[in-house]
């Protein structure tokens, strides 16, 4: 019994000093991404900027000012929310789609548009937002920034002829008590395309996007990811699970190649804090890829899930930015690929 243990020690001893390398080598699959993050000053707004960002800050000073919390303990928010949300993208020429569903005998509804594919229409990209606040929140980053950039990338994907499908779609009830749940909007949306069949060959989730700080030290990461990120809360994240690693790194060098704009990319464990905190969590349990694109939400901004989380904190400017990198990134993800 002596000598079979001491030669497990012995065997320990030969692997205790490679561990580090282990970790290491599976560390560095999860943040290397192809390409570089745009560094240096940003050039001038272009004039189609300029347009984006007067949109996107209407559309949350909507949602944020005039609305304010947004949840079925408060059903006029949600109906006037929905009303908002079916005017204005109808107002571009789309028909929207209304996918309903009970939680906690309240209806609510789920909005869809979509630019048919031309080649492959059977294979869909779905780029979501919630548009649901927690209780006593105003919501203006979490989520009405993500529910602006949704309906400006509507407007300008409206006329686009994608090879294949592109949905568009804001859901109800993302925020807790739902959060996680058979309840999420994203779940019901989820679970119907797989009982449907349909391929749905990536989603983007569209979370908590608005805010930019170029102080030093401003942003924040779970352990240990501090090490190998900037800590300057200036960029854009593309973030996924492992099984999403591909679409993480589609879509940010997809950004990268078209946007003059910092990004980052992560594709982690779902365990990770603060990895799988949104809609994208709902497709990964439906077996479809999926990621979400933030500007990290608590680990840069003080207000998340607070009464302070108000309009004038956003960055509509920077917003205008990522939108214009992000929709040639649809587009992208929507060719067929080699």
């Amino acid at each position: 019994m002596l000598k079979y243990k001491g030669i497990k020690w012995i065997r320990a001893r030969y692997w205790l000093p490679v561990l580090p390398l282990v970790f290491m080598s599976s560390l560095f699959s999860f943040i290397s991404m192809p390409g570089t993050s745009f560094n240096g000053p940003l050039p001038q707004l272009t004039p189609q900027e300029h347009l984006s960002a007067g949109l996107l800050a209407e559309h949350v000073r909507v949602l944020a000012d005039e609305i304010g919390p947004r949840n079925i303990w408060e059903p006029p928010s949600m109906a006037t929310t929905v009303s908002y949300l079916k005017k204005t993208l109808r107002s571009m020429g789309y028909q929207v789609n209304i996918q309903e569903f009970s939680a906690y005998n309240v209806i609510a509804q789920n909005l869809e548009v979509e630019v048919r594919g031309t080649r492959q229409p059977e294979a869909i990209v779905v780029v979501g937002a919630h548009y649901d606040t927690v209780a006593h929140c105003p919501g203006a980053n979490d989520n009405g920034s993500g529910v602006a950039v949704l309906l400006e990338l509507a407007r300008l994907l409206a006329k686009s002829l994608p090879e294949r499908t592109i949905r568009l779609v804001v859901f109800a009830n993302e925020e807790p008590p739902f959060f996680y749940s058979k309840s999420m909007g994203s779940r019901h949306y989820a679970r119907r395309s797989r009982d449907r069949r349909e391929n749905i060959v990536g989603m983007l989730s569209l979370e908590t996007m608005g805010y930019f700080n170029d102080t030093p030290g401003s942003q924040h990461y779970p352990f240990p990811f501090s090490f190998f990120y900037p800590d300057t809360a200036d960029f854009i994240g593309f973030v996924g699970n492992i099984r999403s690693r591909k679409l993480v790194r589609q879509s940010i060098t997809a950004f990268r190649t078209h946007a003059l704009f910092p990004a980052e990319g992560l594709a982690a464990p779902a365990f990770v804090t603060g990895v799988g905190w949104s809609d994208h969590n709902s497709f990964w349990k439906e077996g479809y890829p999926a990621i979400m694109i933030t500007d990290t939400a608590f680990f840069r901004y003080k207000a998340y899930h607070t009464v302070q989380d108000t309009p004038e904190k956003l960055d509509y400017q920077r917003l205008a930015r990522v939108v214009k990198g992000l929709v040639p990134t649809i587009v992208d993800l929507a060719r067929l690929q080699p």
